[in-house]
């Protein structure tokens, strides 16, 4: 599929190569400027900020009047119950087990990765990639330079000497879209029945393609999540917060799936089946996250999507407050604006009443109730009264407590479960859950600005050291 090009379906309207300009990302997915309001966008892609401004009106007129109403409370409690049951339902659901045998040839497998100055850890990359334990000539590993600046191009020049199995491609100064774009542009030369995808720091381990390539046995399954773990854990509290997170977001996506849900591609580590990329039309250049994207067009399109906690992704965790910001800001965009982009496709059950509900659950508890915390809080100091949203409130965060233990539980499954190992594992679940408040400082933030200022995407690029272990 030649890069920049759209099918015409229900997702797009024909693209005018221009618009790729407003979704001039960096390489790894983080965000770069343009003013978003300067140019057409597609249909599906214009008045995000008019959608996104009549959510959070709504949003917050109705927890007002949730305040104002004699039936507020009674209300509450009962869309508490009707959560509290959805969450009961995957608490206690048993996840899926894969085949872990391939019934005859290994699929072929095209790894993508897409980099910009990133000198400090490609070459690394490179290696772990290009000796993994798979059959001679049934993958390839493509490095996409997006026009480096630093020693990136000499490093993977000196390397593609040394392996067969590497293709290295530079993109133009003028080359548009992205880590998109850069995908986009790099799929027709690839071979692979499955493409993988990987961020310039990942590492893995050497059997993760012969992990993966049984759980594409079922034809329906249209991409595979391995979980990301951190690999500068230990390094200081917001590492260890990212690494309780991870196996929090990791457990609750296998217990989504297990009971009919959505489960969600992660940037890194992600394994596509290419029949299912090129039939929702390859990776959107008008998003700032184009994992979350492909996330909704996959299951739009009727395609399943499995999360593994093994094998792992070992990535570089950010190491302080304001990356951390920085990177979450663009992921609560990121995720948020997908509901604005396809809310009607969502809403038409393209996808199922089992996904659409487990997708609106999710959406109340993860973006609605951050965004209402705020007139909540306002109402109850106004009113001398408790939050009304409190009931649910208590909810979620009790659902994360008990998803962090498990999934913090489940990567640890090879180790002998004493009670040292409890106390261990509740300390990791507390300080993770105090980590896990930042969510509603960025999420009821970014509603807001999204709502009100023009999009403007400016470079926040995540540095990569290469020290993590």
């Amino acid at each position: 599929m030649p890069a920049n090009s759209w099918p015409e379906n229900d997702y797009y309207d024909e693209l005018d190569p221009l618009n790729s300009l407003l979704s001039d990302q960096s390489a790894d997915g983080e965000e770069s400027v343009v003013e978003a309001d300067s140019m057409p966008l597609p249909s599906r892609f214009q008045g995000r900020r008019r959608k996104a401004a009549l959510v959070l009106s709504v949003v917050w007129s109705g927890t007002i009047a949730l305040h104002l109403a004699s039936w507020g409370s009674i209300f509450i409690l009962g869309l508490t119950t009707l959560l509290g049951f959805h969450a009961l339902v995957i608490v206690f659901a048993r996840p899926r087990r894969y085949h872990k045998e391939i019934q005859g040839d290994l699929p072929s497998v095209s790894i993508l990765v897409a980099a910009k100055n990133e000198d400090a850890v490609i070459g690394k990359l490179v290696k772990n990639l290009c000796n993994l334990e798979y059959p001679d000539g049934k993958y390839e590993v493509w490095i996409i330079d997006d026009n480096s600046t630093d020693d990136t191009p000499q490093v993977l020049a000196e390397l593609a000497q040394e392996y067969d199995q590497l293709n290295v491609f530079r993109r133009s100064p003028q080359a548009i879209g992205g880590k998109s774009g850069a995908l986009n542009q790099v799929l027709p030369l690839t071979t692979g029945e499955i493409v993988a995808v990987f961020d310039a720091d990942a590492q893995v381990v050497p059997d993760l393609l012969l992990q993966v390539a049984p759980l594409f046995q079922r034809e329906k399954v249209g991409a595979v999540q391995v979980r990301k773990a951190i690999a500068n854990a230990k390094e200081n509290f917001w590492t260890k917060g990212q690494m309780a997170e991870m196996a929090l977001d990791t457990w609750f996506q296998q217990q989504r799936i297990a009971i009919g849900g959505v489960g969600e591609l992660r940037g890194n580590g992600q394994f596509v089946r290419r029949t299912a990329l090129e039939s929702c039309g390859g990776w959107n250049e008008e998003t700032i996250t184009d994992d979350l994207d492909m996330t909704f067009r996959l299951h739009l399109d009727n395609w399943d999507i499995e999360c593994t906690f093994y094998p792992a992704v070992q990535e570089e965790g950010v190491t302080n407050a304001i990356a951390l910001w920085h990177q979450r800001n663009r992921w609560a965009e990121g995720g948020y604006q997908r509901y604005l982009d396809y809310w009607d496709l969502i809403l038409k059950n393209r996808m199922g009443v089992r996904k659409t509900w487990d997708l609106l659950m999710f959406m109340l508890t993860m973006y609605i109730l951050p965004t209402a915390a705020i007139p909540d809080l306002l109402m109850a100091v106004a009113r001398h009264r408790l939050p009304i949203l409190g009931p649910i409130t208590s909810l979620s965060v009790s659902m994360s407590v008990v998803g962090m233990f498990a999934g913090l539980k489940r990567i640890r499954q090879d180790k002998e479960f004493k009670i040292p190992t409890v106390f261990v594992l509740l300390l990791q679940t507390l300080r993770g859950t105090l980590y896990m408040l930042h969510w509603l400082v960025v999420m009821s933030s970014t509603t807001a600005r999204i709502s009100f200022r023009p999009k403007r995407l400016k470079w926040v690029k995540t540095v990569h050291s290469g020290k993590g272990e």
